[in-house]
């Protein structure tokens, strides 16, 4: 039992429901350029960021679920996007051992760009209709630049929810 509770499943779970509590409730009222931000995304993106592609996409996937489950979306749709945005900001992780604050926040906004551009796609794919429109040039800067300002913060929960640890860089002893 103490495996699971010090595992990543229960930390990211616990945040994703306090993500998906200020993605229904706080973000909808607070609209730059009439665009709602993606909380539960950004952190998304920023677990792939700060963990790598196959954390960042199970991190993805379990937070997708989560949104849908909590919105009432069809299942799996939301988790499909947050998963490729997870796992397209980590896969930009696996060409530094740690990279600085910036670089994570640019493969945040990466991530997320990645992850809000397939949403039509996947609506699409689902059954919906006149999913596309030229409103997507707005929402999907806007919702990559918010994903940026909110990675310093999200970064570093997203380490302590996959329990990753900075690297410790040891040079070989002078013969």
């Amino acid at each position: 039992m103490g495996g699971l509770v010090s595992s990543w499943p229960p930390r990211v779970t616990l945040i994703g429901f306090i993500l998906v509590a200020v993605q229904t409730g706080v973000a909808p009222e607070l609209r730059p350029f009439g665009v709602v931000i993606q909380v539960v995304l950004a952190f998304a993106a920023a677990a792939g960021a700060a963990s790598g592609p196959s954390e960042g996409a199970m991190a993805g996937f379990v937070l997708g679920l989560m949104y849908d489950l909590g919105t009432g979306t069809p299942l799996g749709a939301t988790a499909f996007t947050m998963t490729l945005a997870g796992y397209t900001a980590g896969w930009g992780r696996q060409y530094r051992i740690e990279p600085k604050w910036w670089i994570l926040a640019l493969l945040t906004m990466a991530g997320t760009t990645v992850g809000e551009s397939a949403v039509p796609f996947v609506r699409v794919m689902i059954g919906e209709t006149d999913v596309v429109s030229s409103r997507m040039l707005v929402v999907v800067p806007v919702v990559a630049v918010a994903s940026g300002i909110l990675s310093p913060m999200f970064v570093p929960l997203a380490r302590w929810c996959l329990r990753i640890r900075p690297t410790e860089l040891r040079l070989p002893a002078d013969a």
